[in-house]
């Protein structure tokens, strides 16, 4: 990996205390919502981002979010720890995406429609399942936070994103840049944070499944889809939905659960 990566990583600060203390909560077999509410209710920004993501077409809610417990209680734990971490560590990591095309608000958005359409999707086939993938998707980009910065840093933004503006394969792009991809940047970030190996792993694997453990080979399969079908230069473009489609039909999976999914966050989307 590039010297300038792996120094901007290994000078993260560590993650917020609230985000600890949310894994921590998550990851006791005793922990409650109760448990959560009170592990995030005193951070206004994660409290910010949860109603911000409840009161969001994606996931229509019947009725008007205003307080953190009904938001924990809806989300549930797995889903209210991924929007906490997620939000926290864009936060903490200085977003600048213009290299990308994007804002970092934009940036922030393809994360959330990700993260939707894997809980839409997998929440079909398997629900414990669809947990672990909502926080791999809603996080899987998290290392072109860091490419940005070194592309900037190397001056090279403005040919990057003219680049990237055109790409059909993004990874393809960022490893002639830093020899990389965001897979396994994003990777890297998150073992420097002391995520667990399966969790680091299917995103590691996510560019080339194919070759991840057995393991999280179905995890970093699904992870690819998501993000074929949403790049972050065209989100649920019609080239992106059929490639992505087609990718899931050659691993197995039953298409029209995917379909019907890409259909319903795209109508939450437009209405």
């Amino acid at each position: 990996m590039k010297s300038s990566i792996i120094n901007s990583i290994k000078s993260l600060p560590p993650l917020p205390k609230t985000v600890i203390d949310m894994q921590r909560v998550c990851n006791d077999p005793n922990g409650s919502i109760n448990d959560l509410v009170k592990a995030v209710e005193h951070d206004p920004m994660i409290v910010a981002n949860l109603l911000k993501a409840a009161n969001s077409p994606l996931y229509s809610f019947r009725r008007e979010i205003n307080n953190v417990a009904q938001a924990v209680s809806l989300f549930g734990m797995s889903m209210t720890r991924s929007i906490g971490i997620g939000n926290s560590v864009r936060k903490l990591l200085n977003v600048d995406m213009e290299p990308y095309g994007i804002s970092s608000d934009r940036f922030a958005e393809i994360s959330s429609m990700q993260a939707a359409l894997m809980h839409e999707w997998y929440t079909k086939i398997d629900r414990i399942k669809a947990d672990k993938l909502f926080l791999a998707s809603f996080l899987q980009e998290t290392g072109k936070i860091i490419i940005a910065s070194d592309v900037i840093q190397e001056n090279l933004g403005s040919k990057f994103k003219s680049d990237i503006e055109i790409a059909i394969d993004i990874s393809s792009v960022e490893r002639s840049y830093i020899q990389e991809s965001s897979a396994s940047v994003t990777a890297a970030i998150f073992t420097h944070w002391n995520f667990d190996k399966e969790f680091v792993e299917m995103i590691q694997f996510s560019d080339t499944p194919e070759e991840a453990p057995e393991e999280v080979k179905e995890y970093a399969t699904a992870l690819n889809i998501v993000k074929t079908i949403l790049p972050i230069n065209n989100p649920f473009g019609e080239h992106g939905i059929a490639f992505g489609l087609k990718k899931a039909e050659e691993a197995g999976y039953d298409i029209s659960k995917l379909q019907a999914s890409i259909d319903s966050i795209l109508d939450k989307i437009h209405a």
